[in-house]
């Protein structure tokens, strides 16, 4: 699927709530993925649900998750049982004169489809650095690869997204008419993700300067 075509959906993917907000194209979903770092899966063993966070990467229509060979996400999920994957970005707090209108600013994906465990050696290598180079381009190359025992123990799985909707919110409090003259501060506050100065290991030789990686995305 390209990033012109619309996704197609069924009712598990349409957004029925505040519907003019929805959004079910590839560009809109793959830009709010990307721009995240945490995501949610959910799945059902046995009638008991589960979400549980975890970190990705992704490459076009793919969602690579990874995590110990013993867990339970990594082992019910290369059953190819069917998984939900959320994300979401909060933006800001959207405070209204009411309590009634208080809100938030945001941009959130609901994705569906099923997973499978990668066995291949080099396409799980691939996938982790997608998973590394997602949180921080470059880092992969910076550092040791995995160890065949390391690989050996860490399962990567490659989630197919079969369907997705993407839903945002953005601009003011949206208040009953009447409460306008209130004599009550509205607005939004807005609760930006802002990179802080690193922070050494007390273990790093003091000679070792900041990789390029982190001074790309921190800036400093």
């Amino acid at each position: 699927m390209t990033d012109q075509l619309q996704r197609p959906t069924t009712e598990r993917s349409q957004v029925r709530r505040v519907p003019k907000r929805a959004a079910y194209d590839a560009a809109t979903i793959h830009a709010i993925l990307d721009a995240a770092f945490l995501a949610h899966v959910g799945f059902v063993v046995e009638g008991q649900p589960f979400v549980i966070p975890t970190l990705f990467g992704r490459k076009g229509d793919k969602l690579y998750l990874h995590g110990s060979s013993v867990s339970r996400m990594v082992r019910e999920s290369g059953k190819g049982i069917p998984l939900c994957i959320t994300v979401t970005l909060v933006d800001a707090l959207v405070l209204a004169r009411s309590a009634f209108h208080h809100s938030m600013n945001y941009r959130s994906v609901v994705a569906f489809g099923n997973a499978r465990l990668i066995d291949d050696v080099e396409e799980k290598n691939e996938a982790l650095r997608l998973i590394s180079d997602h949180l921080l381009a470059g880092r992969w190359d910076e550092v040791r690869p995995p160890t065949a025992q390391e690989l050996k123990a860490t399962a990567v799985l490659e989630f197919t997204i079969e369907e997705a909707s993407a839903k945002t919110r953005s601009g003011f409090p949206v208040d009953d008419e009447e409460d306008y003259a209130l004599p009550v501060w509205a607005g939004i506050l807005p609760l930006p993700v802002i990179p802080q100065a690193p922070i050494a290991d007390p273990q790093l030789p003091a000679d070792i300067a900041v990789s390029a990686s982190i001074t790309n995305r921190s800036g400093r």
